[in-house]
């Protein structure tokens, strides 16, 4: 992957790796962002736990968000200023868990 000298991904290598993590789109902040739903609130809390057992496997912390069955995930190296490597392996590794 192609990054600028502070690590953030460039914009044609963002969009490219975004090709390997479906749905998960650019946002304003800068992030990559994906909504999950689920048939329960529990089935998305129990979601919500595997990603952070992911994530504090990583190091790297998701902004999120639930309401009910929804569960809201951006991710952003906030040290870097933008999307990083780093954002596109968990988004990978979060569309990899069961229910996702």
């Amino acid at each position: 992957m192609s990054e600028t000298t502070s690590g953030v991904l460039d914009a044609e290598t963002l969009t490219l790796a975004l090709k390997d993590c479906p749905g998960w789109t650019e946002a304003s902040g800068p992030a990559i962002t994906k909504s999950f739903k689920f048939k329960t609130f529990v089935e998305a809390f129990s979601f919500m736990t595997q990603v952070a057992l992911l994530a504090e496997k990583a190091g790297h912390h998701p902004d999120w968000s639930n309401s009910y069955n929804t569960v809201d995930i951006a991710l952003s190296t906030h040290s870097k200023g933008g999307v990083t490597e780093n954002d596109i392996a968990l988004a990978r590794k979060i569309n990899g868990l069961p229910g996702a």
